[in-house]
């Protein structure tokens, strides 16, 4: 019989990519739970939708009542818990709304996951997980050189990743105080397609072809970690199967680059891609510097390498040229975002229906 993965947060950015890749690759059936926030968005699920294996829930995973109907409907085999509000600037001017989600959601979540697991019994209590993704932003911020490892001490240092690092935390106690059999992981820079366009290199892109200014941080020389969404995704799947129960695994693409190599390879395949308003490094512009803005992500990701077998398949050249050509070949989609068309059909087509 096929499993039931439920997946929250399966409108989002890597949510999205999570369930294309599941009904695509597997006999699953996977349950799409998404409050369908800003950044959910159900067009980057239009490949799938019509797949008999594909369900989808509006709820808000701060629901107690609805995300229990969820399980007590739905029968998971697993959870897969991607739904958090994620971006830092939105974190500091407006830091409730991550609390409220990213803590009060996750805690809401493992309590139903916990009162549902409890009842089952056999191969489907022994066969349960709850996976939590999470970021390398946990952790702080690296200094010139050294990794983040599974074991580095959190020092989370904005609104998001204090929230993140809180829901860390309850899934440990949850696993440690009550036996829930977990498994965590934290991630680096995601990108690729789907990307909702508040995030650098989304926005760079969409600016660069539409002749806008390329607002950099700074000097532009905060580095990140990147790891394209497709590689994450099949590690997220990996861990789901194979993880040990309790362990945290570091998921990164060994790609090191500052925000202002960033923005000039995206440029360089524009420029040949996109050769209208070349050379696209004439929009770059030097903006003020956000509030606690971490310095340096680095991800060692050799636990997951040697335990379960996963590497990144993308270079950042590779999966950065993959990406820019998305952006340029689906205009429709980018423009249904661009203009919140896509909320509008959201709201005839889920919201108005389920009185939400």
């Amino acid at each position: 019989m096929a499993k039931v993965i439920l997946v929250t947060g399966g409108a989002g950015f890597i949510g999205s990519a999570v369930v294309r890749q599941m009904i695509a690759e597997t006999d699953s059936v996977v349950v799409n739970v998404d409050k369908l926030t800003y950044a959910g968005n159900l067009a980057s699920l239009e490949s799938v939708s019509a797949s008999p294996r594909y369900r989808f829930e509006q709820v808000d995973i701060c629901d107690a009542v609805e995300v229990a109907r969820v399980f007590r409907e739905h029968q998971p085999d697993a959870v897969m818990h991607l739904a958090a509000e994620s971006h830092v600037d939105r974190s500091i001017t407006g830091p409730a709304d991550f609390i409220q989600t990213n803590i009060v959601g996750t805690y809401t979540l493992l309590e139903a996951a916990r009162s549902y697991w409890n009842g089952l019994a056999g191969e489907k209590k022994a066969g349960f997980r709850f996976h939590h993704i999470s970021t390398d932003e946990v952790y702080g911020s690296l200094g010139d050189a050294g990794f983040f490892t599974e074991e580095t001490a959190y020092e989370p240092n904005s609104p998001y990743s204090a929230s993140k690092a809180s829901s860390d935390h309850l899934v440990r106690a949850w696993h440690h105080t009550y036996g829930l059999p977990v498994v965590t992981t934290n991630c680096s820079n995601n990108y690729g397609p789907y990307h909702f366009p508040e995030k650098l290199i989304p926005l760079m892109i969409l600016n660069a072809v539409n002749g806008k200014p390329l607002p950099i941080y700074g000097k532009g020389d905060n580095i990140r970690d990147w790891l394209y969404v497709d590689d994450h995704a099949r590690a997220l799947c990996l861990v789901l199967e194979k993880g040990v129960l309790g362990e945290t695994y570091n998921i990164g693409g060994w790609n090191e680059k500052t925000n202002l190599e960033v923005v000039d390879a995206i440029c360089a395949i524009l420029d040949e891609l996109h050769p209208q308003g070349a050379p696209h490094a004439s929009l770059k512009t030097y903006v003020q510097d956000r509030p606690g803005h971490d310095k340096r992500y680095a991800i060692d990701a050799s636990k997951i390498e040697r335990d379960l077998g996963w590497k990144p398949q993308e270079t950042f050249e590779t999966g950065l040229r993959k990406t820019v050509e998305w952006y340029l070949a689906n205009s429709a989609w980018v423009a249904g975002v661009l203009s919140g068309d896509y909320q509008h059909w959201i709201k005839q087509n889920y919201t108005e229906r389920t009185g939400a």
